[in-house]
């Protein structure tokens, strides 16, 4: 359920109609396997739709379920409708946080391999972008605090605002967000970071990294 809420951080919102009494989630992504995830997770029988997006023109998938209870929870986390540029960082209890994060960062984050003219991979970065400069601020401190991550300053982009880690607190990172997923991730995101740290030098992989490797390997990287 950590990993649901973040997702919803990133890629859900609130729907409140009172003209019919109506209270709801809805979770949209343009990536349909993680909608039909959290979808399973949910044990959701609410259809999904499909639309066009108006930002890049790309498939939109769409859950939406109506619940005055999921509604009244989540708001006790902070979300509201039209929350993309107010929302905080909620309290999350310190051993589902990870999970948090993730969920996070595969609706609302990246990872970025950096490569040379070559081809050959030369760095990693992870992203984590929102419309709300407190909420990634709260987040950076948070990671710092708990992970050790170095201070990291929020840049603001056209639309939003984003948090970049580099190479060596991305590995962190994927430590934080991947050590304890039960088979909950997305599969894009994982596999980028798996082509990452396939293209180094074993010897300079961790042993906590070629633990959840191994572990994943079986569930979706297929070389």
């Amino acid at each position: 359920m950590a990993y649901i809420l973040g997702y919803i951080f990133a890629d859900g919102s609130l729907e409140d109609s009172p003209y019919i009494r109506g209270k709801y989630m809805r979770i949209s992504s343009t990536d349909e396997s993680s909608i039909i995830n959290l979808k399973t997770i949910l044990n959701s029988k609410h259809k999904i739709t499909k639309t066009l997006s108006n930002v890049n023109y790309k498939p939109d998938y769409l859950l939406r379920i109506g619940s005055h209870k999921i509604f009244n929870d989540l708001k006790k986390y902070g979300l509201h409708p039209h929350k993309s540029l107010t929302i905080r960082l909620p309290k999350v209890p310190k051993k589902y946080f990870g999970n948090f994060i993730r969920g996070y960062f595969d609706g609302d984050g990246c990872v970025h391999l950096e490569k040379t003219r070559r081809g050959s991979i030369k760095c990693v970065r992870v992203i984590f972008t929102s419309g709300s400069v407190k909420f990634l601020s709260q987040l950076a401190d948070v990671l710092t605090s708990e992970i050790s991550l170095t201070s990291r300053k929020i840049y603001k982009g056209t639309r939003s605002y984003q948090l970049r880690y580099s190479t060596r607190d991305s590995e962190k990172l994927f430590i934080f967000m991947y050590k304890d997923t039960h088979g909950i991730f997305m599969e894009r995101k994982f596999n980028k970071f798996f082509e990452y740290f396939k293209s180094k030098n074993n010897k300079k992989i961790g042993k906590s990294i070629k633990n959840i490797l191994r572990y994943h390997n079986g569930l979706v990287a297929k070389g």
